[in-house]
C-alpha cells in the first residue's frame, strides 16, 4: 500500500507515521521473494523496488545499501524459520528423543513446499565475496540458535556429548537441505533421518 498523498496547501507534508514501516516490509518481502528465487547477485536494486512498488530512494533511505538489505532479509528470514522449525520440534508433550526424531520429517515438509529454494544462509554465503565475513557471521548466529536447541534435546535424551551430537545432526541437516535443493526430492530428508536415528539410538544406549 502506498502512503496517502496529503491534500491542502502543503504538498510536501511528511507521510503518515505508518508509511515507512509499511515500505520497509514491502521491500523486505519483495527482496526475499526475488533473492530466494533468482539469487542475490542476479537481482539488482531496480528489480527489488519494482517488485515492492516503491522508490529506489526509499530503499536506500531505509537500508542504506543492497548489502544491508541482504543482511536484513537474512535476519528476518532466519527468525521466521527458527520460529517455525523449533516450534515444530518443541510443540506438545513428548520425550526429547521423540522431538529429535521430528527434525527430518519436519524438514521434509519444508522441502516439499513449492516455495523451497534451499537455505537462504547457505545460498547467500555461497554467492557472496568470500573476503567479506559479514554474511557468514549472520549464518553462524542463526545456526548457533538451532544447534543450541538440538544440543539441549540431546542432553535430555542422555547424550554424553550433546554439543557434538548437535553438530553431527547439524551436518545432516545442511546436507539434506543442499540435496533437496539439487534433486527436488523431499524424501532426502528421510534418508538423512535414518542416519540421525542411529545417533539418537546411541544416546539412548549411553543413558541406559
Amino acid at each position: 500500500m502506498r502512503a496517502k498523498v496529503p491534500h491542502g496547501p502543503n504538498p510536501h507534508a511528511a507521510p503518515e507515521p505508518e508509511a515507512e514501516p509499511k515500505a520497509r516490509e514491502r521491500i523486505l518481502s519483495a527482496a526475499t521473494r526475488l533473492f530466494c528465487r533468482y539469487g542475490i547477485n542476479a537481482v539488482g536494486v531496480d528489480a527489488v523496488v519494482a517488485e515492492a512498488a516503491t522508490a529506489k530512494a526509499t530503499l536506500y533511505k531505509t537500508f542504506g545499501s543492497k548489502e544491508r538489505l541482504v543482511e536484513a532479509v537474512l535476519e528476518r528470514e532466519g527468525a521466521a524459520w527458527r520460529d517455525w522449525f523449533l516450534g515444530e520440534l518443541l510443540k506438545g508433550e513428548a520425550p526429547a528423543r521423540a522431538r529429535l526424531r521430528r527434525i527430518f520429517p519436519v524438514l521434509r515438509e519444508w522441502f516439499g513446499d513449492d516455495a523451497f529454494f534451499g537455505c537462504p544462509f547457505i545460498n547467500a554465503v555461497a554467492e557472496h565475496d568470500k573476503r567479506d565475513d559479514r554474511l557468514r557471521q549472520i549464518a553462524l548466529a542463526h545456526k548457533k540458535v538451532v544447534l543450541q536447541t538440538i544440543a539441549r534435546l540431546a542432553a535430555e535424551a542422555g547424550s554424553r556429548d550433546p554439543e557434538g551430537a548437535a553438530h553431527q545432526i547439524g551436518v545432516l541437516i545442511d546436507g539434506a537441505i543442499v540435496a533437496a535443493m539439487i534433486t527436488k526430492d523431499a524424501n532426502v530428508a528421510l534418508l538423512a533421518g535414518q542416519t540421525a536415528d542411529l545417533l539418537i539410538a546411541g544416546m539412548v544406549a549411553e543413558a541406559a
